[in-house]
């Protein structure tokens, strides 16, 4: 069974700020547009361990997006002390033994695994031992074992939502970085982001959450941007759906 998600919980911003101050400033100018949030390694170091439990207080979800990866116990005892904090999901990286090391001190959290970086691309794979490797083969696999290890989902690029989603079926998270407006330009002149797609394309693929962070963070009017991706996730659930109900009626 496909989990319900609310319309203002499928974008997950990316508060990727230097300070918490930073980081309340976006909760206040985003207000109740958006109310998932993903934290990562700048702001945690940061010092946004301690703003979490107040995002809970204003009624946002938390993504932790650390990426762990260590020995198994050393990942276990940190999912450990996150699993304290109102924390919605975070993430690990690296093979099954830490995914089952992770779930096993999940608590009431979810774990996500990460399968390839959507900053990465075949060449990447290449520099990392793994020649002749294709990202979605690769992407495909970690998936597979991740849900064999009991994990709640996965974050992968929008290119490989459609057919993950037909392995590993409905009740699998699959949370979607990478994610560019078709008017977005970065205004940093590049985008490291190597596979990339709009939301639209990923949640019609069936993707959970997209992950936004520059195209609403650069933007001259966040607000209207966020709007905008909302439009485009109303888009994709309702082709979606419609897609679902002819495939019955064959």
């Amino acid at each position: 069974m496909k989990p319900s998600i609310a319309l203002e919980d499928r974008i997950i911003f990316a508060l990727d700020v230097d300070s918490p101050d930073e980081a309340r400033r976006w909760l206040d100018r985003l207000g109740t547009h958006v109310r998932f949030y993903k934290l990562g390694l700048q702001l945690f170091l940061a010092g946004g361990l301690g703003l979490i439990e107040e995002m809970a207080q204003r009624g946002h979800k938390v993504m932790v997006d650390l990426k762990l990866f260590d020995i198994d116990k050393t990942v276990e005892l940190a999912v450990r002390e996150l699993a304290k904090h109102p924390v919605t999901y975070t993430t690990v990286h690296g093979p099954e033994s830490i995914v089952r090391a992770a779930v096993a001190a999940r608590g009431a959290m979810r774990i996500l695994a990460v399968t390839v970086l959507t900053s990465f691309d075949r060449h990447d794979l290449e520099d990392l031992g793994l020649p002749g490797v294709e990202v979605e083969q690769l992407v495909l696999s970690r998936a597979k074992r991740a849900m064999l290890a009991g994990c709640d989902g996965v974050v992968a690029s929008g290119l490989e939502v459609a057919r993950m989603r037909q392995q590993v079926g409905d009740g699998f998270l699959i949370v979607t970085p990478g994610i560019r407006p078709g008017s977005f330009a970065d205004r940093d002149g590049g985008d490291e982001q190597k596979r990339v797609s709009t939301a639209r394309a990923a949640i019609l693929a069936g993707a959970d959450h997209v992950v936004v962070g520059r195209p609403i963070k650069n933007a001259t009017d966040p607000l209207a941007v966020v709007a905008k991706l909302q439009e485009e996730i109303s888009a994709g659930l309702q082709e979606q759906g419609l897609s679902t109900f002819k495939n019955i009626l064959k």
